[in-house]
Formats: structure tokens, C-alpha cells, sequence
């Protein structure tokens, strides 16, 4: 029986046999603890909700779990949420995003280092 036959959306895997959940520890980048950061402040600040993150991600579709890391997820997720609330504007986002791009694809070669 699949998915949509039990009422069940792509995401919800509880139950599902997926295999060994990985439990090695790893550094995380700068940019997903900023992330983090980002999220931890933002919904401190009433921004959004944890349920408002997760309605986000939810609705991002199967491809996007396929395809983007966690954080890329949450960052997108974030972001809608930031827009959504008006706190800053797609326009406003947009131009942000490539004032970072402009800086280079990592972070030594973004702090000139």
C-alpha cells in the first residue's frame, strides 16, 4: 500500500524501513551553523514558528529532500518564512543573495582569505 492509498504524505516515513540511521559525528560548516543561528534568533523574535518551518519544508515536494542537504532545506525554509512575515521582501532577498554569490563559492575565498 502506498503513501497516498494511507492518507499519508511523501515525507512521513515513520515506520517505513529506511535503513541504518548514520551516527557519526561531523563539523559543520560556518555557513549551516549560521544557519542555525539564523533560525534560533529569528523565531526568538517571533519571525515564525517551528510549525511555520515545518509547513515550509513539508511543501517543498519529494525532489527537494532528493536533492538539497538539510540546511540548504532549512535556509529555504527560513527564508519563506522571513518573506511570509514581511520582514524582508523577495526583491530585498534576492539582492542580498547575490551581494554573497559576488564574494565566491567559499567562505575562505568570500573573507578574502
Amino acid at each position: 500500500m502506498d503513501k497516498v492509498e494511507t492518507g499519508r504524505r511523501w515525507h512521513d516515513m515513520g515506520g517505513d524501513a529506511a535503513g541504518p540511521v548514520p551516527d557519526a559525528q561531523h563539523d559543520f560548516a560556518l555557513w549551516e551553523k549560521r544557519v542555525d543561528a539564523l533560525m534560533v534568533l529569528c523565531s526568538g523574535k517571533g519571525h515564525f514558528t517551528v510549525d511555520g518551518l515545518r509547513r515550509v519544508l513539508e511543501d517543498m515536494g519529494e525532489e527537494a529532500f532528493e536533492t538539497m542537504t538539510y540546511y540548504e532545506r532549512w535556509i529555504a525554509s527560513v527564508s519563506q518564512n522571513l518573506v511570509e512575515a514581511g520582514v524582508i521582501t523577495q526583491s530585498e532577498l534576492a539582492t542580498r543573495m547575490e551581494e554573497v554569490a559576488a564574494r565566491g563559492p567559499t567562505y575562505g575565498e568570500a573573507s578574502g582569505g
